[in-house]
């Protein structure tokens, strides 16, 4: 696989995130507080300050297909929306190399149109063209199994009526429809059967070999093993371990 390793696309310095969660006031009165804490720029009391990414730093290239391993609240997903440049870090930098696309972002959901008008929807917001979306429509439909889920053409019906797995199944077609600069996927692959699993599997390996840059968050280790040559293990917010798959996954293993 090394031999297909090319140029950075994903370059991360030193990186913070921190959260402030704001607790609830009470008491007469505390609409004038309020107002003083922003006059003289005071902390209110009960902000909670919460540091979600902790001087995080490493180098992605094209070609990579990195695993992000870690316990529920360890960053992962933060650290994925800070790429997406959804969360500006709050120190360091992150440099990017084309457009970073987060699984479920770019694709444009709305419940109260169908999962057909979705498609269409979703491959536009992604930068497609109209023939394109024609050229592609059947493909993402055959591949999320939503023309016909259980003996039904769930395309047809309004995404309201998908269940939350169903909904997953049909984000990531949208999105792995396209060649990808950068693409984050964030626990798709714990959705649907294993056959779904498997498809999915195989056309992150396609990703890859067109040259892009393939981020997975996963909790199940059997599709980082399957799907990732690198993982990058975050503990509190800091990167823990970072190399090849099976050294990560059974330090990882072993510790938690």
């Amino acid at each position: 696989m090394a031999d297909r390793i090319g140029d950075p696309t994903v370059v991360a310095d030193n990186v913070h995130l921190t959260y402030r969660v704001h607790g609830a006031s009470s008491g007469k009165g505390s609409a004038t507080s309020a107002f003083s804490r922003l006059v003289t720029r005071k902390k209110a009391a009960g902000v909670t300050e919460v540091h979600a990414v902790r001087g995080v730093s490493f180098v992605a290239r094209r070609g990579e297909a990195i695993g992000l391993i870690g316990r529920n609240g360890s960053g992962k997903s933060t650290l994925l929306r800070c790429i997406a440049g959804l969360l500006p870090p709050t120190g360091g930098k992150i440099y990017t190399d084309g457009q970073p696309s987060l699984l479920g972002v770019n694709a444009a959901m709305m419940n109260d149109l169908t999962g057909e008008r979705n498609i269409v929807l979703g491959c536009l917001a992604m930068g497609m063209t109209k023939q394109q979306v024609a050229e592609h429509y059947d493909e993402i439909a055959a591949f999320s199994g939503m023309d016909n889920y259980n003996g039904k053409d769930f395309t047809r019906l309004p995404m309201r009526t998908y269940s939350s797995g169903m909904a997953a199944r049909l984000r990531f077609s949208i999105a792995a429809a396209k060649s990808h600069d950068v693409l984050m996927i964030d626990e798709a692959l714990a959705t649907g059967d294993r056959d779904f699993q498997l498809r999915s599997e195989a056309r992150i390996r396609e990703l890859r070999k067109e040259a892009g840059t393939v981020f997975l968050v996963s909790h199940g280790m059997k599709s980082i093993r399957d799907t990732c040559e690198r993982v990058i293990w975050l503990d509190a917010g800091k990167i823990k371990m970072d190399g090849p798959t099976e050294e990560v996954v059974a330090a990882y293993e072993k510790g938690v």
